[in-house]
């Protein structure tokens, strides 16, 4: 097998020295800096060619700050950033953006946000631009997200971590058949805990092959696994599949190599 190259589609880095996250607390395994450098170590000592990847915000308590420490970082491998805005028609969008992230896993996001009127707009306003989402949701509201964005099928959204369901349920699997459906809708095969490969498959089988996106998660995939498990993982499902190491996420996110 030739050296796989990767362009992963979900990373974070942080600086706890310069910023507040208050949900890193009690978490020492995450509490304390990773850098962009960090990782590109990391693949190279899996034998990776690591192209870059796609930046995800992380739940600062400044949200500008953290748009401030991105835009500033110099590192040619961040190919695209996924900041954090609340959705709206008249919403302000970091001009370095990407697309926009409005995480509505964390427990400050009410159900049902994601149906609400200035939600809609905004996902509206965000296809006019040609901008992605990138949608973080608790799993059990997974059904809630496809109502959503069935009414704006002409954005393109971006799944984590499979849809974060919790596992192969009846809500989750038309949830996710419904996602499937949108002719503009990724997913990414991540997640917080090991990757289940029972859900894996059954969103191969749903969704196209030109949706799926590797995505590490790093750090946080340190949590309770680590990136050298998840690859192995990954290449055991996939082989060494460029459209889902590579190019999937490039269609994605507009990224030109």
């Amino acid at each position: 097998m030739s050296q796989l190259r990767i362009l992963d589609s979900h990373f974070h880095i942080w600086d706890p020295t310069k910023q507040v996250l208050p949900w890193l607390d009690g978490l020492d395994k995450l509490n304390h800096t990773f850098t962009l450098e960090q990782l590109e170590k990391e693949y190279a000592d899996l034998g990776v060619d690591f192209l870059g990847g796609v930046y995800v915000e992380v739940d600062a308590a400044d949200h500008e700050l953290e748009d401030r420490l991105i835009g500033e970082n110099p590192n040619p491998k961040i190919l695209a950033k996924m900041l954090r805005v609340t959705l709206d028609p008249f919403m302000r969008v970091p001009i370095h953006a990407t697309g926009i992230r409005e995480p509505l896993h964390i427990p400050s996001e009410p159900r049902g946000r994601c149906l609400e009127p200035s939600f809609i707009g905004g996902l509206k306003a965000m296809a006019k631009k040609g901008m992605p989402f990138e949608l973080c949701n608790r799993g059990e509201e997974l059904g809630d997200m496809a109502k959503a964005f069935e009414q704006v099928p002409e954005v393109t959204v971006v799944l984590n971590h499979l849809g974060n369901v919790p596992g192969l349920d009846d809500d989750s699997c038309n949830a996710l058949r419904a996602f499937a459906k949108l002719p503009h809708s990724y997913i990414k095969i991540s997640g917080d805990n090991p990757v289940n490969p029972d859900i894996v498959k059954f969103v191969k089988d749903t969704f196209s092959p030109d949706r799926l996106l590797f995505s590490s998660n790093w750090p946080v995939v340190k949590l309770n696994s680590s990136l050298k498990q998840h690859l192995d993982l990954m290449v055991e499902l996939f082989g060494d599949d460029e459209d889902f190491f590579m190019n999937n996420a490039k269609k994605a996110y507009g990224i030109k190599l």
